[in-house]
């Protein structure tokens, strides 16, 4: 699906609400469980699942692969799997994963130890220039070629191993990498073993404990996780009733904390541990936030956000919370820029390697509204100001191709009242297809310009 072209104008500063509010479904539970479901044997089961852009890139691109995907209603789909290796494809046939590096990375992973696969990878302009190097270099020990060689961004071409073996693998702050490794060892011959250097999301490895024999997770003496996937074994199919996701529930959070006299409650949303660094370091800082009504399903937490205007320290984030907190913190800048006095952003280099480079992008944003920004590769220090003087300009933001990076500027707009203009908003559709309606809801105002 290719959602049209359009700018969002903002001008007006959102009133004081107090609303209740269901967020748009989580993307990485959703993606994750297309793919799994597509290897598992017999039929899976998945409901209120998110039917954004990056989502449906992944069903398009199984289904090429042969799997019978149904949608039975509105969010609600079947997935008729046929087990590990399972996928087959005409010979360099074209794989878009549009602008979804989760499809890309997770999708290789499972292709690299498929049986006699050579297929042609893709995806938008914004996919196509990050750098793909560390997932090339993790597939390769598989036995996976890519080529043209020594090239690390789409398009690819990808020819699968011949005979995989399980490897060793030390992981770090990705954990699509991490969940690349663990898929490509599920049809690999013996034991793939890998090394939780940092705790990252681990959606995948939920997922997976609805199977037996697959997964083992233990402690070693450093008291690092030490994954053992166990290759070639069978897979239970999936019944997965997906969550609000955690990263969009943020933006509106953002949005509360920096209303006056403001509350609002997000009901059913993921509140995984690995996924909350927002969440906890906000309230570390001041923020009046509250997990309710938290019960497990399908081996996540699902509960309900409560938070309200609030008034925050300045932000010290340590490189700690940068793999719980990863895709939020576009708006951790901006509530920085609008709580007084230095924020400290620390080991946050990786944000250079998104659908833009988030430091730079952001620095460039605050900038726009007198705010000072001094950042490296790594760090970012705000001086952020609680009043903003409201200028005769407008925050332009040119067209990123940025879902987090349009989301947070339309969020600093409404609590400010300063004027912005951001173009390709439609690209926020790629993980929140619901943004602009719940802005809507609450109070919001903005104007739609340039659809084309």
């Amino acid at each position: 699906m290719l959602y049209k072209s359009f700018s969002l104008h903002i001008s007006k500063l959102i009133k004081p609400y107090n609303k209740k509010i269901w967020v748009d479904s989580d993307k990485s539970i959703s993606i994750r469980s297309f793919l799994l479901g597509s290897v598992s044997h017999n039929v899976s089961i998945i409901k209120n699942v998110l039917e954004s852009e990056d989502v449906l890139s992944c069903i398009n691109c199984l289904r090429k692969l042969g799997v019978k995907i149904d949608k039975v209603k509105a969010k609600h789909y079947v997935i008729y799997g046929k087990g590990l290796g399972s996928f087959h494809i005409k010979k360099n046939t074209l794989l878009d994963c549009g602008n979804s590096g989760t499809t890309a990375r997770l999708l290789i992973g499972l292709l690299s130890t498929n049986p006699d696969i050579q297929v042609k990878i893709k995806g938008d302009n914004s996919l196509n220039k990050r750098n793909m190097g560390k997932l090339i270099n993790l597939m390769s020990e598989f036995g996976a070629t890519f080529l043209p060689h020594k090239k690390n961004n789409f398009p690819l071409t990808l020819i699968s191993s011949e005979i995989p073996i399980g490897i060793k693998y030390k992981a770090g702050v990705s954990a699509q990498l991490k969940s690349a490794a663990i898929l490509a060892g599920l049809n690999a011959n013996g034991v793939t073993n890998i090394i939780e250097e940092k705790l990252s999301r681990n959606h995948t490895e939920n997922m997976l404990r609805q199977s037996q024999n697959v997964l083992k997770i233990k402690k070693n003496k450093k008291k690092q996780n030490h994954i053992k996937v166990f290759g070639k074994n069978y897979l239970n199919p999936l019944k997965i009733t997906v969550g609000g996701d955690p990263s969009s529930a943020a933006f509106l959070t953002a949005l509360t904390i920096l209303t006056p006299k403001s509350k609002l409650t997000i009901k059913h949303v993921g509140l995984n541990p690995r996924r909350i660094g927002f969440y906890v370091l906000l309230k570390k800082h001041g923020a009046k936030i509250k997990f309710k009504n938290v019960k497990i399903i399908n081996h996540e937490k699902i509960g309900d956000i409560e938070v309200q205007s609030s008034k925050l320290k300045s932000i010290i984030a340590s490189s700690n919370y940068y793999v719980s907190a990863t895709d939020e913190y576009p708006i951790l800048f901006v509530i920085a820029a609008l709580t007084k006095g230095a924020s400290i952003f620390k080991g946050i280099s990786d944000l250079a390697n998104k659908e833009s480079n988030r430091i730079e992008e952001m620095r460039k944003i605050l900038n726009q509204i007198g705010i000072k920004c001094k950042s490296t590769k790594s760090d970012m220090k705000i001086f952020g100001q609680t009043k903003i003087q409201k200028q005769n300009s407008t925050i332009q933001v040119p067209n990123l191709g940025d879902h987090r990076i349009c989301m947070s500027t339309a969020i600093l707009s409404l609590v400010t009242g300063i004027k912005a203009n951001i173009k390709n908003f439609e690209t926020v559709k790629t993980s929140s297809p619901s943004f602009l309606k719940i802005i809507e809801s609450i109070g919001g105002n903005f104007e739609i310009k340039g659809t084309s």
